[in-house]
Parts: C-alpha cells; sequence; structure tokens
C-alpha cells in the first residue's frame, strides 16, 4: 500500500512538470464570424471527428428537438454555390460559400426555400433525375446571414431529424472543426478516458489482442491498474478509449486530440483539427478494427500504423513508438482534450520484464502463410481464383489465409482470409467458372451476415477464357452468381384502377435479389415523373401539378445491376 501510494505520487510530480509543445499551432479562425444556423438553444447529438463505421463524422449534428420541418438559416452572407439531392449520404444538402474562404453546409433538409424549391425541381425535370448535383454563380441566389434558406428534416442516411452542419475550407473543400469558431456551444467539461490499451509494436496490430487496462480516476487524473505495468515488448504503442460532453448535455461526443508523452516530451498525437471527404475511411485505421468489428470497445490508436499517411496525426519522436530497453520505469502521460482547452490527463508506467527481448521472428514462428503488407501490391492467385490489393489498400500488415469448398448446389466458394482485416480501397477479384448466362453473372460478396453482389465482367486471362472479374472493398466469402430474377415491385396503399384522389403521394418499394437497383423510371401519361428515393428501398411522389383530375397511366420500369427489368402499369383517377 505504501509502495501504491509512492507510485501515484511520483505520478503526480510529473503531472506538475510544465507542459510540452505538441505541435503546430492551430490556424487562426473567425471567431464569431458565423451564427448558429436554427433558431434554437445551441445543442448538438455529434461533434466533428467522432467515430463512425467506416468514417469519421465530419461535422456538427445540430438538434432539432426531434422535430421537423424547423427554419434553417443561412451562417453568414455569401451565395448558395451547390445543391447536392441524393439517396441516404446528406439526403437534401444546401452549400454556402462565404467572402472569407470558407463554405457552410446544411444537411438532410426538408424543402427549400420557394425560389430555390421551384428551381431545383424545375432541374430535375430538364435531367429527368430525382438526384442532382447542381452548381451556381455567385449571382443566382446570394444569401445575407440570418436568411431562411430551408426547413430542416430527416433526408438521406440521418436516424433521426437534425442538421448536419459543416464549414469547409472553400479552395481545399477540407472540412474544419466547426467548434474551432466560436460557436456557442459551451463546453468547460473535461474528457473522460475509459481505458487504456497496449501494443506490441513489434507485431501488426492485427495479429494480437492488445493488453487492456481499466482505469481510476483520482482528484486530478487518471491512472492504471496497476500504476505500473510490466511489459514483454520493446516497442510499444498505446490506444484509448475516451470522450467528451457539453455542459447541460449527457450525451457522449468525440475527442478533439490525444498526445502521449514521455518524460513530458511529445512522442506521437493525434489532433481533429481538418480531415478531408478523400481520408475520411482512414478511420479504420484510427480504430482498432479488429478488435471493434469482434464485438470490442471502440480503441483510438494514438501513434498512426505504418498505412495512415500522416493526417490527422503527429509523430514527433521514435516513429512515435515508446522503447523499451532497460528495466528502469518509464513514466508516461497521455493528455487527451477537447476544442475548447479542457484536458484530461492519464499517468502511468511501464516497466519492462526479465524476459524481455521477443523477436517478431520468435512469435510468428514458421508461418508460412503469404505475408500482405502495406505500400505494396499485394497478390494472390492459383488456378480458380485471383486477387490482388493495391498499395494503398492495407493499413498494416496480416499473414493471409485461404480456403474453398464446394456447396451442395451453386458455384464453389472462396474464402479470402476473413472481414476483420479493413481495406482503403477497392481490390478487383477474378474467379474461373462456366457460366450459362456470362451477361447476367455476379460475383456475391458475403461475411458476418452482410451480401454484396457486384456484376461480374467476362476477362481473357492469358489464353483461358471463362474468367469474370468484378471490384470489392471487403474481404470474405466470394462466389459466381447467375442473376437472371427482375427487381420485385410493390405498391404501398396503391392498387390498379383505384380513385385516388384522397392519396397525398405514392408510394413503391422496388427489391432486387442482389440488392442493388441501377434504374427506376416512372412515367404519368407518358411523360417522366419525378419520384424521390430518400431511403433506400422507397420511391416516393408526391401528387402536385403534374396530376391533375382525370384518368391516368404510371408506368414503372426497375433495372437492377445485369439488366433485368420489371414492368408495372398501373391506371387511376384523380
Amino acid at each position: 500500500m505504501i509502495l501504491k501510494g509512492k507510485l501515484l505520487y511520483i505520478l503526480l510530480l510529473f503531472l506538475l512538470l510544465p507542459p510540452a509543445i505538441y505541435a503546430q499551432p492551430l490556424p487562426e479562425y473567425p471567431k464569431g464570424y458565423f451564427i448558429w444556423p436554427l433558431d434554437l438553444t445551441p445543442e448538438i447529438v455529434a461533434n466533428f471527428g467522432e467515430l463512425r463505421v467506416n468514417h469519421y463524422h465530419m461535422g456538427l449534428d445540430c438538434r432539432t428537438a426531434q422535430k421537423q420541418n424547423l427554419p434553417v438559416y443561412a451562417v453568414a452572407d455569401g451565395y448558395i454555390s451547390r445543391i447536392k439531392i441524393e439517396p441516404l449520404g446528406f439526403g437534401r444538402a444546401i452549400y454556402i460559400d462565404h467572402p472569407n474562404g470558407y463554405t457552410s453546409l446544411y444537411a438532410h433538409l426538408n424543402d427549400f426555400f420557394p425560389e430555390l424549391e421551384q428551381y431545383v425541381k424545375e432541374q430535375q425535370y430538364k435531367l429527368k433525375s430525382w438526384a442532382v448535383d447542381l452548381h451556381f454563380t455567385p449571382g443566382q441566389f446570394p444569401v445575407e446571414k440570418c436568411k431562411f434558406i430551408a426547413y430542416s428534416g430527416n433526408t438521406g442516411a440521418s436516424q433521426g431529424p437534425h442538421v448536419h452542419f459543416e464549414i469547409r475550407d472553400s479552395k481545399t473543400e477540407k472540412v474544419l472543426n466547426p467548434t474551432l469558431f466560436g460557436l456557442p456551444l459551451p463546453d468547460t467539461i473535461a474528457p473522460d478516458i475509459m481505458r487504456l490499451a497496449i501494443y506490441d509494436r513489434e507485431q501488426s496490430s492485427y495479429e494480437q489482442s492488445p493488453r487492456i487496462f481499466s482505469l481510476v480516476k483520482k482528484d486530478s487524473f487518471y491512472t492504471t491498474v496497476p500504476p505500473i505495468i510490466k511489459v514483454d515488448a520493446r516497442e510499444l504503442s498505446f490506444g484509448i478509449s475516451a470522450s467528451d460532453r457539453c455542459n447541460g448535455s449527457s450525451n457522449r461526443n468525440g475527442i478533439f486530440s490525444a498526445t502521449l508523452y514521455e518524460n513530458n516530451q511529445p512522442v506521437s498525437g493525434f489532433r481533429m483539427n481538418n480531415i478531408g471527404y478523400d481520408e475520411t475511411r482512414y478511420l479504420n485505421a484510427h480504430i482498432d478494427y479488429k478488435l471493434r468489428s469482434g464485438g470490442g470497445p471502440m480503441i483510438q490508436h494514438i501513434t498512426r500504423l505504418p498505412g495512415y499517411p500522416d493526417g490527422i496525426y503527429s509523430t514527433i519522436s521514435n516513429n512515435g513508438l515508446i522503447s523499451i530497453t532497460d528495466t528502469l520505469v518509464h513514466f508516461l502521460r497521455i493528455t487527451v482534450s477537447d476544442a475548447d482547452g479542457n484536458s484530461s490527463d492519464l499517468l502511468f508506467g511501464i516497466q519492462s520484464n526479465s524476459s524481455a527481448g521477443n523477436t517478431t521472428a520468435a512469435k510468428t514462428g514458421t508461418d508460412q502463410r503469404p505475408f500482405f503488407s502495406p505500400g505494396n501490391i499485394n497478390v494472390f492467385e492459383n488456378d480458380n481464383i485471383r486477387f490482388y490489393l493495391p498499395a494503398n489498400c492495407l493499413y498494416d500488415s496480416f499473414r493471409f489465409s485461404y480456403s474453398e469448398s464446394k456447396p451442395k448446389t451453386g458455384y464453389p466458394v472462396y474464402q479470402l482470409h476473413n472481414a476483420s482485416i479493413p481495406l482503403h480501397s477497392y481490390f478487383p477479384v477474378t474467379i474461373r467458372g462456366a457460366s450459362s448466362m456470362p451477361d447476367k453473372t455476379v460475383i456475391h460478396r458475403f461475411a458476418n451476415g452482410r451480401h454484396d453482389y457486384s456484376k461480374a465482367e467476362p476477362v481473357q486471362n492469358g489464353k483461358e477464357s471463362g474468367w469474370y472479374k468484378a471490384w470489392f472493398r471487403d474481404l470474405g466469402s466470394f462466389q459466381l452468381m447467375v442473376d437472371s430474377i427482375p427487381p420485385a415491385i410493390t405498391p404501398i396503399g396503391f392498387r390498379e384502377k383505384m380513385n385516388a384522389a384522397k392519396l397525398k403521394q405514392l408510394v413503391f418499394v422496388v427489391t432486387d435479389n442482389t440488392e442493388d437497383i441501377k434504374q427506376f423510371t416512372a412515367t404519368l401519361d407518358g411523360n417522366w415523373l419525378r419520384f424521390s428515393n430518400d431511403k433506400g428501398r422507397r420511391f416516393v411522389y408526391e401528387f402536385d401539378e403534374r396530376c391533375g383530375p382525370g384518368e391516368h397511366e404510371l408506368k414503372i420500369v426497375a433495372e437492377d445491376q445485369v439488366g433485368n427489368v420489371n414492368t408495372k402499369i398501373y391506371h387511376f383517377t384523380r
């Protein structure tokens, strides 16, 4: 007990040492230039850099009291530079360019202000497409600060009513952390740190299970249980689970930064300052993906993996690692901060066991499986299947496992490792097989209850024919499949020869056995009709001036990715 008290006292003295400079200072962003986009008390349900499936959250999710159709306002003077409407994603979104070089974005909206709504509708009919990406000149739709621009909604991939708000650098299109612009979101609460994970960096992070330690909070800092941790490895990195909160909110948000110090000198860290949409998938390298995919906690690496460019990270010394080459206690500190400067410290010690000195070779033994590593083109091929991973595909190395099996029905199944290894880019898979319908052939990928289908293109491998290629973004099991089944079209609350005078909308659900609908087209009396496709399989037409009183013929055509087509014709009156 006395020894434990002395160790904690040493850790506390270490905390009181003057802080070290982490990296380059933050840019000077204008404070007070942007207002809150809603006429509500500013509250958020998610912040910038929060951890999501396969991506960082790239803005603020502003509360709308679980309501839709609240007015949304321009946060500063400027002009509407872009409108994007898409299934899932942002749904309906407005982009406003401001004269100070920034762009604000507002997403998951319902109707735009009347003049803009009418213009967008005209363009959709002109292009015969509900999904549009429209760009504007400064004189078309100028706006002033506080101008009403749209109604809040729940469109796109939103899981509930809110407004997604971003601030971007107009030139680079990098998304910036909005909380650095002095928005009225009071936060005087320091982040919480829940757990510490330790990694042996002589091994791949995918071929080990980290040692995870619970934490206790003292008056002014956190520490591990025990405070001095014995290790065998010589090169270490660390990860944490942590979260942050704003004043008056119990909602757990993401942290802004975390920095590892040894002897009060910074070693490595990350900071959620700016992230491009071309970088957001690197979230899978920032977390322990293998641990999370297996049902474990969300751990954020403080030292970047080999296949993650600098991005949010700063590697300051020793490749961001802690080297243990003696038997002394190494006192370490991890400082976790939010964007308002509130911080929490985790203090602990690391000491080598006498058995230290294991090497990677000793741990991997005589494993003969192919070794895949980041920065290289990694290839696997045999008589039945061929694929390669591009050089930018992997974040860390692993030893590739392969197997194949022949089910009672259908084509052989080829197991390409498993889905616990995240991939950054798409990769081609080429399978040999005799297909009775080459133009209807797809490759089916499945793992952990998830299914993906991609149209397979016939290819010639040397003098061999009968090979089919498709592109994927995850490992798993792969199998050729012939798809001759057209999509299913199901009306909701609507039927043939119906009097639809009391209906406000027409709704159809379109499904396909391979999940991907390539094209949906609706015509009313021979003219293209605008159906929205906001939530995946649902296609909705809101009755308007395009459908007047009288008898009408509605034609619905749905096509899947290999060209199977289903057509339904309905007659109704209004």
